[in-house]
């Protein structure tokens, strides 16, 4: 199991970035997903954690309220329209509205070409960018009732460079980059802003995986990946929350259509 996060305090009202709003983050349960889950609720928001993982994602949940939050799991699996309408449904009925989107819930599948068969080909693309879509679809009514809204979309810096022996992912990874843009274009006259954030190398349960997936040590791996950065580590996942929350707040009132990339400069030169 992923350790947690402790929850910083809940922010005073009239400091708070995220006051009287409400958000639904998938792949919540761990990792880049429970970071942002607690960060947003930290800033004010209620959150609804969307996993299919419910041992993680009621730990995160309760770390939330514990913590003078506002917070409910929800098992859902984004790849499914009928589990995405009932989760976007049972935050209405908590929240009152649904203001932020997350889309975060990710397959990691890894290989060449050659070593990939049809079922991971279509695992990949239907959690990472149709299971993105759902959530986007089942979304927009209740924003657009809203007046508007934000998505933040998990995109990677997998999405724009080549690594070896990633051919599914990262071609999933840069169909969401894309989406984001054309989902910018079509929602900005609905006052629905969207944006991705692109991580690079960041300490989680599925860079420890694929440090093994190399045939690494996952210290040393970190290491490795660390030094690709011109800051000479790799990331937390509370550096990508704080990404998603400038992205989702009033503050990027202005911002659409772009990508926010964090990885420590890695992939500057």
């Amino acid at each position: 199991m992923m350790s947690h996060n402790k929850m910083e305090r809940i922010k005073p009202k009239e400091f708070a970035r995220l006051q009287g709003k409400s958000a639904i983050v998938t792949g919540a349960a761990n990792g880049i997903g429970c970071a942002i889950a607690q960060l947003f609720a930290e800033e004010g928001a209620s959150v609804l954690i969307a996993d299919i993982d419910e041992k993680n994602g009621l730990e995160t949940a309760k770390e939330i309220t514990d913590g003078d939050g506002q917070a409910v799991f929800v098992c859902c699996d984004v790849t499914k329209p009928d589990d995405v309408k009932s989760t976007v449904a049972t935050a209405v009925e908590k929240f009152g509205a649904v203001n932020i989107l997350v889309n975060n819930a990710v397959a990691f599948i890894f290989g060449k070409v050659e070593d990939v068969s049809q079922e991971d080909w279509h695992k990949v693309f239907e959690v990472n960018v149709i299971g993105y879509a759902n959530c986007v679809k089942e979304i927009l009514p209740f924003m657009r009732e809203a007046g508007g809204g934000a998505i933040v979309n998990l995109a990677s810096v997998s999405s724009f460079i080549a690594q070896p022996a990633f051919v599914p992912y990262n071609a999933s990874k840069a169909a969401v980059l894309e989406m984001t843009r054309c989902l910018a274009m079509d929602l900005a006259p609905d006052n629905i802003r969207v944006n991705a954030i692109c991580p690079g190398t960041i300490k989680t349960q599925i860079t420890e995986r694929h440090a093994k997936f190399l045939g690494l040590d996952p210290k040393r791996a970190y290491k490795q990946f660390g030094d690709a950065a011109l800051l000479k580590r790799i990331g937390t996942p509370r550096e990508v929350a704080y990404g998603a929350l400038f992205l989702a707040s009033d503050e990027a009132s202005y911002i659409t259509g772009t990508q926010l990339v964090i990885d420590g400069g890695a992939s500057s030169d």
